[in-house]
């Protein structure tokens, strides 16, 4: 392999703040080095082996919905290459494979019994993993609803959170005898916010009180296959969600800019860590939205079931931002008589996705959440970038922008780690290119690149860093 640096599209003007060995010392032994991935975005093979459509499957034919026309009907074809895929990550070096399993792919429709060849694509897969010495981390959630489940009223209807509970023991039922780890939930903000507030990811709602009992299913949903999962397994388990998150900071000490942050703050995490960890939706939240007119739908028992014990928290995390509660006329409630929010830059450095590269955000981030949540072990179950990967002729990419990303952001855990957080691993995202979801294959997080004319695989330079980096924690 041709490993001579080519030149980025797009320059990067940070750098790691810490050298490798420092960074290797101050991960405890132990820490788990991986990368993550999601079915619909790699798997492919859309109608094969009994799937059935899923909101990505319809919201990817809607027209203007995905950058250029892209779909995940092909994807990273990983149906088909999953063994070399798995080689890949033996080659690399990694211990932990973080995949979701695609709900209409193992239970079709959304209801009734397993597919036997659906669930047996992921028997091979975890098969595949322990034989290379990988262990398997399975998330059931990460945004494949069944279309079945969405025409009879999605996310925002109760029933959906007992479909999730039933199709999580099947894949439970099928897998638990050999997977230690468990996800239920990948970023309930995603799902109910974007799929069913802004519309800008499936299925493509815009109806706010519809994303807020959205929210409410979806952590219903967790909560009961948590319940059902501990009741039923038979070995030591370790159950979790994981949430994206973020640091809120306000622009000034001025009372309308820390109103703002603290909204922002409410609705993108505590909406979600103070039901996991207390059993109560934050009471200044519930204000925000009966400001709105917008109630969560709790009923008797619900939040104590959300509540259940787990075992870890998953981390994703990019970017954070500032908040300012002034208008650029400097009013501080808009037209609709609410308070305003809007964002300011932090002018830091961006990737591709326009989004600031904050590593100081991600430590405070983990500092305060091991602070007000301290019987929660956190692991970081994303974290990665967006470049203008550029591929020499053998089709490497010198993504140096990417590794100082992966080094500063490390460094921002090894910071928290020592400030006193819980942090037992880092799973990188991703470790293909893949569908990017509404902006389909024009952004590329993977640490291994894939030509998607021909589906061959060329690790860039960040996979290589990555590699190293474990190799040199693993013998030290």
């Amino acid at each position: 392999m041709n490993t001579a640096a080519a030149p980025t599209s797009t320059p990067v003007a940070f750098t790691a703040p810490a050298d490798e060995a420092a960074l290797i010392a101050s991960l405890p032994s132990g820490f788990r080095w991986g990368v993550a991935t999601s079915a619909y975005q790699i798997e492919g093979a859309i109608d094969v082996d009994g799937r059935t459509p899923s909101i990505w499957d319809t919201f990817c034919r809607a027209p203007g919905a995905i950058d250029n026309g892209d779909t995940g009907d092909i994807a990273c074809e990983h149906y088909t290459r999953m063994p070399a895929d798995v080689a890949l990550i033996k080659d690399l070096g990694l211990d932990t494979y973080r995949f979701s399993v695609s709900w209409p792919r193992v239970q079709p429709h959304g209801t009734g019994p397993v597919n036997p060849s659906g669930i047996a694509f992921y028997d091979r897969l975890v098969d595949e993993l322990l034989a290379q010495g990988i262990d398997p981390w399975v998330t059931l959630y990460h945004w494949d609803l069944p279309q079945e489940l969405e025409d009879a009223g999605g996310w925002p209807v109760r029933d959906t959170a007992y479909r999730f509970a039933d199709y999580s023991m099947l894949v439970f039922d099928a897998l638990s005898d050999r997977v230690d780890t468990w996800t239920t939930l990948n970023e309930p903000w995603c799902s109910a916010m974007l799929g069913y507030a802004y519309g800008v990811h499936a299925p493509g709602r815009k109806e706010y009180p519809a994303a807020v009992a959205a929210v409410h299913h979806l952590l219903l949903g967790h909560g009961l296959a948590t319940e059902r999962l501990r009741e039923a397994a038979t070995r030591p388990i370790d159950l979790g969600i994981t949430l994206n998150a973020a640091t809120a900071y306000p622009a000034s000490d001025a009372e309308p800019d820390l109103e703002a942050a603290r909204r922002a703050d409410g609705m993108g995490a505590r909406l979600y860590l103070e039901p996991l960890a207390h059993g109560r939706y934050p009471a200044d939240v519930i204000a925000d939205l009966a400001a709105g007119g917008v109630e969560i739908p709790v009923q008797e028992g619900d939040l104590a079931t959300i509540s259940a014990p787990i075992d870890v928290l998953g981390i994703n995390y990019y970017f954070s931002q500032k908040f300012t509660g002034f208008g650029e006329d400097g009013r501080t409630v808009g037209d609709d008589g609410l308070p305003i929010s809007r964002t300011l830059p932090l002018n830091k450095p961006r990737t591709a996705m326009d989004w600031e590269i904050v590593p100081e955000g991600f430590t405070d981030l983990l500092v305060r959440i091991s602070r007000d949540y301290p019987d929660l072990p956190m692991v970081v179950t994303e974290n990665g970038s967006a470049f203008e990967d550029v591929a020499d002729e053998n089709g490497y990419v010198a993504d140096e922008g990417r590794s100082a990303y992966f080094s500063s952001h490390l460094a921002a855990v090894a910071s928290a780690i020592q400030q006193g957080a819980d942090i037992r691993g880092y799973l990188a995202w991703s470790l293909l290119d893949n569908f990017e979801w509404a902006y389909g294959y024009d952004k590329r997080f993977g640490i291994v690149r894939v030509d998607y004319d021909t589906q061959a695989r060329i690790p860039k330079q960040s996979a290589l860093y990555l590699r190293d980096l474990a190799q040199q924690h693993r013998n030290r």
